[in-house]
């Protein structure tokens, strides 16, 4: 569990969210705020339109309606320099996209160099301390065809913080790994939860979104149908969608 949250300002404010790809609209006005510290599990079943949701955070989608604002700038201002908004943001994909010709830790470094943020020799000191961070410090000279799938995932995750975001964004980040590898990742996830940083999480690991995250959002068709407490939607859901869906996975 995060840490609590002490700033009154959200750290990111969405407000009547429109999502549409020709006439098919997958989100249908979204509305949510995330305080900073906060870890908001984002469950439901599929097609209901949660990595739409995250992928507009950092606008990897462009949005049709309403409002994302991310530490006081809306994203879906035309002046907004995007590229400048997502070095605040990191995202961790389902599919880890690592290069398969640089090491670890030049996956881990190139962001940070190619943007100016770091020296060479910066990047390289920082990669080597995030690596170790996700429990990869003997793997820094590894190449991708030689980690394993829960590995590959946590070299992802070490390369969207060395551009030491404010929020990560994951998006089923343990769903194409074997089942004996979730684990690893997860551990990663608490970790970064317990240091206080604002994770927005589309999973469907219920155990973790009930153990780690300050609110769950239950989205279904387009629609956020339930957020609360883990207590209170795992323990006791409102809503008859909830209900249904909550009974077929636990």
């Amino acid at each position: 569990m995060s840490e609590s949250v002490t700033s009154t300002e959200p750290k990111i404010s969405v407000t009547g969210l429109v999502k549409s790809y020709g006439d098919n609209e997958v989100l249908k006005g979204i509305d949510v705020e995330i305080a900073p510290g906060e870890v908001v599990c984002v469950i439901g079943p599929s097609g209901s339109g949660k990595s739409t949701f995250l992928r507009c955070l950092n606008r990897l989608e462009d949005i049709t309606g309403g409002s994302v604002v991310v530490d006081g700038v809306d994203l879906t201002d035309k002046k907004v320099d995007i590229d400048e908004v997502r070095q605040h943001i990191g995202m961790v994909f389902q599919h880890f996209n690592l290069f398969p010709h640089m090491t670890a830790l030049e996956n881990v470094m190139l962001a940070p160099v190619q943007t100016k943020k770091s020296t060479k020799e910066e990047a390289r000191e920082n990669g080597i301390r995030l690596l170790g961070q996700v429990g990869l410090a003997d793997k820094t000279e590894a190449r991708p065809a030689n980690l394993s799938g829960g590995q590959k995932q946590r070299v992802a995750i070490a390369r969207a913080l060395a551009m030491n975001p404010d929020v990560m964004l994951f998006d089923e980040a343990t769903s194409a790994l074997d089942p004996e590898m979730v684990g690893e990742v997860l551990q990663v996830l608490r970790d970064l939860a317990a240091g206080g940083m604002t994770m927005v999480v589309v999973t469907h690991e219920m155990g973790f979104a009930r153990e780690v995250s300050d609110r769950v959002i239950f989205m279904a068709d387009g629609y956020i149908v339930e957020e609360g407490t883990p207590e209170g939607v795992f323990g006791n859901p409102q809503q008859p969608r909830t209900q249904d869906f909550l009974r077929k996975v636990l």
